[in-house]
């Protein structure tokens, strides 16, 4: 029996997928996600599959899940993906390495892991190759280094310019070191640099957010994420709400603070094409974001990765010393996987779409989804001229209230 509940079926130990997923491979876009579980400290508000190194040494001595070794464990994986996806030609046109913090392994390490991708399967030419970034672990130096190994896109962490609400996110980098590290990205060659905002912290006044604003702008980046601060359980920033220390996030002020960024970003020549991302034209667009979103093919690799291929999603174990020690024995680190029906792909298909900028199709929809459609447009949530042409498409207020608009639509 595993040792924890399964949340869906058993990942076979090869990691082969149903025949119908694998059939199809090689004729959807596909991308890779590589997840770097590794943090110098953690968030307060942060529930990702990430740990420190005194975590993982208080769970096996940190023998088999430090930072050093974590690139031979990535390279097995995308060589066990090769396998399970056979024959079959996968070219990759977006590669993204998310944490965690990618950035505490030296750019070589990422390097090597990069090329496994291009070995295994082979890079489209123009891929789009992204590594978040903590600003604290980069210099000019390792930005130049991360350029040599093909990256083209880093995404740093900002989150606000205030420093008290940098305190209170419990975040570990200084007001004005993501904007240093933009410039310095710019002055490596990057093409694309990302800046990462929460809005909505307790403490944080519109004074803040205004400021915040300014310095992502002033930081002449071609592209902005904005997200609202969620309190997730199980967190310390959840602990000190219960505890009455913070209050919650209210609702009528996360409203006014989009509608502020989404006017200063569009002053400044930054567009939104999903509801939490801002990029100055259609280049600096995520394309491996786009790729999730538009029903795309990814392989996730590390702990706790997702991965979806024609239908099939699953998720690999979470900690990395039992990711470690399956990929040592030849076993897929796969923990669980479901098989989506018609039904729930349509569900995402419209949840997703309806996110972007272009909408989603309305013959995607139902009778009660039309109808659901059709009361959107007179509610002032859906552009009424692009309902008349197929389409439907969020208005800024249909945007702040986006998960209302998918329930009548799906």
């Amino acid at each position: 029996m595993p040792s924890v509940p399964l949340d869906g079926e058993s990942v076979p130990a090869d990691g082969s997928l149903p025949a119908g997923a694998a059939a199809g491979a090689g004729t959807r876009p596909f991308g890779v996600y590589v997840h770097v579980p590794f943090c110098a400290t953690r968030c307060g508000y942060c529930d990702f599959n990430t740990y420190t190194a005194e975590e993982l040494r208080s769970r096996d001595g940190g023998h088999t899940a430090t930072r050093e070794g974590y690139a031979d464990r990535a390279v097995a994986e995308i060589r066990l993906a090769r396998r399970v996806l056979g024959s079959a030609e996968v070219p990759v046109s977006t590669v993204f390495f998310g944490g965690g913090t990618p950035t505490l392994l030296p750019p070589e390490d990422l390097g090597r892991i990069l090329a496994a991708v291009d070995t295994e399967f082979g890079l489209e030419p123009g891929a789009e190759v992204t590594t978040e970034a903590n600003p604290e672990t980069v210099d000019p130096g390792v930005l130049a280094r991360l350029r040599e190994q093909g990256f083209n896109r880093l995404s740093f962490g900002m989150q606000s310019a205030a420093q008290h609400v940098l305190a209170v996110l419990d975040r570990a980098h200084t007001p004005g070191r993501p904007q240093q590290c933009a410039q310095w990205a710019r002055e490596a060659g990057f093409d694309h640099v990302n800046l990462d905002l929460i809005y909505g912290t307790p403490g944080e006044t519109d004074a803040d957010w205004k400021e915040s604003l300014r310095a992502a702008v002033e930081a002449g980046v071609d592209h902005v994420s904005a997200y609202s601060l969620i309190v997730e359980d199980g967190t310390r920033l959840a602990a000190r709400v219960r505890r009455g220390e913070l209050s919650e996030p209210d609702e009528d002020v996360l409203a006014d603070r989009y509608t502020m960024a989404d006017d200063a970003l569009a002053a400044a020549g930054l567009h939104p094409y999903e509801i939490s991302n801002w990029a100055r034209g259609d280049e600096a667009r995520s394309r491996h974001n786009r790729l999730y979103w538009t029903g795309g093919d990814w392989w996730g690799i590390g702990p706790g990765a997702h991965s979806h291929v024609g239908g099939t999603r699953w998720w690999n174990v979470k900690h990395p010393a039992a990711y470690a020690a399956r990929l040592a024995e030849n076993r897929s680190p796969g923990h669980a996987r479901e098989v989506l029906g018609s039904a729930d792909r349509r569900f995402e298909r419209i949840m997703l779409e309806l996110r972007l900028a272009e909408g989603c199709p309305v013959d995607l929809l139902d009778e009660r989804g039309h109808a659901g459609a059709a009361r959107a447009v007179e509610d002032g949530l859906l552009e009424a001229g692009a309902h008349a042409e197929g389409r439907a498409v969020l208005t800024r207020r249909g945007r702040l209230l986006a998960d209302a608009v998918v329930r009548r639509l799906a």
